[in-house]
């Protein structure tokens, strides 16, 4: 039981989950920010994703709050990392943490609250600001999606926070770095699809929960520090490859009819072929092939539309 205290069995069960890959010194900061927090039940799944050294013994040395390392043989991506947590996590519910984050001492409090006061809700999200820039919104809630661009885009990004998105409610989408799920949610929802592997998958997510009738919830009261740079990170051709695969993928799985046809018209004659000149220009011949590569799956591919899934089941943990 979190910080050695023996609590009632009626004050849910939290369960942080989150993905280490080859960043063992940064899980262990964002750990050591986890002594702050004041809920009195939580427990902690660090899900290694494959790393080249296994992060156990570094991260049992630090002692923390009632931390279990899960290891994995093979990188399964973010969304299949997050499933194999689940598979061990005993909480009610499932607090998923970007490794690269600071936590704030009443942030699980702040987040549990909203699923006392209305049952739909299924998903909370703090607000995120940078932390190389502490007075910088990264998150805010998102945007509805643009069913015929596939665009949606987080609230408040880059502004500074003089608490003009200090009104929580109902938001669009849910935010990878920081989201608490039910378990509830999860079950009737399903689990992440493990398709996507990198990016879009957390967009994805939020659609098939709200498909199961839950609410996704922007808890401006909570408050996370994300040490992802305040610029647009660095180009490279795996980013690239998985951009252009999933959203697609994403549109695929999530948008029908009309809009589906639009959006396929709008982003091989407009976004793709901007994309394909601009590299070409550039002679990045790399992210030329990522481009191909990254349509050519969906030739090989067949999509599987939404569906709901069974929780992966629990493995009790000692």
């Amino acid at each position: 039981m979190a910080k050695g205290e023996r609590v009632a069995d009626s004050v849910p069960l939290i369960s942080l989950i989150t993905i280490n890959y080859n960043q063992a010194i940064v899980t262990c900061e964002m750990l050591e920010s986890t002594r702050r927090l004041k809920y009195p039940r939580f427990e902690i799944i660090v899900v290694d994703n494959a790393s080249v050294e296994d992060p156990t013994e570094r991260i049992n040395q630090g002692n923390y709050p009632n931390v279990k390392v899960v290891v994995s043989p093979e990188n399964l991506g973010f969304s299949g990392g997050n499933n194999l947590g689940i598979r061990h996590a005993k909480g009610d519910y499932f607090f998923f943490l970007n490794n690269d984050t600071e936590v704030t001492p009443d942030l699980l409090d702040q987040l549990l609250a909203p699923f006392k006061t209305n049952s739909k809700i299924g998903i909370t999200c703090p607000k995120i600001r940078f932390y190389d820039h502490p007075t910088i919104i990264q998150y805010a809630g998102y945007y509805p999606l643009n069913r015929y661009t596939g665009r949606t885009w987080s609230i408040g990004l880059g502004e500074t926070d003089r608490g003009q998105h200090d009104q929580s409610g109902p938001t669009a989408f849910a935010h990878g770095a920081a989201m608490m799920v039910s378990r509830r949610a999860v079950e009737e929802g399903g689990a992440m699809d493990e398709s996507f592997f990198l990016y879009y998958e957390e967009l994805d997510w939020s659609m098939q929960i709200q498909r199961a009738g839950f609410q996704i919830y922007y808890q401006a009261s909570a408050l996370i520090y994300h040490k992802e740079s305040i610029s647009v990170g660095k180009t490279n051709p795996l980013k690239v490859y998985y951009h252009t695969r999933n959203r697609l993928l994403f549109m695929r799985r999530n948008v029908s009819g009309f809009p589906l046809y639009f959006f396929i018209l709008y982003y091989f004659c407009f976004a793709l072929t901007k994309a394909a000149f601009l590299y070409a220009l550039k002679r990045q011949k790399e992210y030329l092939i990522a481009l191909k590569n990254a349509i050519l799956w969906h030739f090989r591919n067949k999509i599987r539309r939404p569906k709901k899934e069974a929780l992966p089941q629990v493995v009790a943990v000692s």
